[in-house]
């Protein structure tokens, strides 16, 4: 094992690389946004470069291009590919259902679009991720800019009705200026604590004028790669209803881990 990565990037990269099993070439392929993502990323551009490895990426934001493109795989829109064979991407939180929290890294309405788009989707994590009932990671919910404060307050006069331990929300920033979307949107994130129904909260916030779309992913991801600190990864497929553990080897490469970007 790398002495250079600390546990929880050992732990992002084994989930990374264990996910990485599932991608042929040919393959059109979603890639995800943010710190686990990244190390797929890296990954798959090392398949690319060493192994012949043919693929068509579909970034879900500006970030993963440019990461894609640096790491030699061919990038392309999804108008250009349709329809993907499965997407590779993180989670804020998942729960026992595999339903998810993501936006964290400020790309959730690409990452669903690109997501419902797919055959598949794979959701790569450490262990952290996982929950009992999301919540406790602030939901991200997109908003178009225009009258966004009456957005806030509507979205925070529904959550008094809904069945969440939290109501308040706050304007995501970005070096003290509003976070603004690769679609030109704010972003909300929502305090709830515990969310007791994610199936009817999703549709009643998307019903409030101003919302783009929220953060919860249900039932939308079929297989979690749940990675740990040691090479130890555990993989979960909803629809077989099936677990398998496996072990990865973290071993440091210079074109794998040099210049990783977070």
């Amino acid at each position: 094992m790398s002495q250079n990565l600390s546990p929880i990037d050992a732990a992002k990269f084994a989930a990374a690389k264990r996910a990485c099993d599932y991608v042929e070439s040919g393959m059109k392929v979603g890639l995800g946004t943010g710190s686990t993502a990244a190390w797929l990323v890296r990954c798959l551009g090392e398949m690319v470069r060493e192994d012949g490895l043919q693929i068509t990426g579909v970034p879900t934001s500006s970030r993963t291009a440019e990461l894609a493109r640096q790491a030699g795989i061919a990038v392309t829109t999804l108008d250009e590919a349709k329809w993907l064979d499965l997407t590779i991407d993180g989670a804020d939180e998942f729960d026992g259902e595999l339903n998810l929290i993501k936006g964290g890294g400020g790309a959730l309405l690409q990452e669903k679009i690109v997501a419902t788009a797919s055959d598949q989707m794979i959701v790569i994590a450490d262990t952290s991720k996982q929950v009992d009932a999301l919540g406790a990671f602030p939901l991200p919910v997109e908003i178009v800019r225009f009258g966004w404060q009456t957005t806030k307050a509507l979205i925070e006069e529904t959550l008094a009705s809904l069945d969440v331990m939290g109501d308040t929300s706050t304007l995501r920033e970005d070096g003290g200026a509003p976070f603004i979307t690769d679609e030109g949107n704010y972003i909300l994130d929502l305090h709830l604590n515990r969310l007791g129904n994610a199936r009817q909260f999703g549709i009643v916030i998307n019903q409030i004028p101003g919302v783009v779309e929220n953060g919860l992913f249900i039932d939308i991801c079929d297989i979690v790669v749940i990675g740990h600190h040691d090479g130890r990864v555990e993989v979960r497929d909803i629809n077989a209803g099936t677990t398998e553990q496996g072990v990865v080897d973290i071993v440091e490469t210079e074109n794998l881990f040099s210049d990783l970007a977070e």
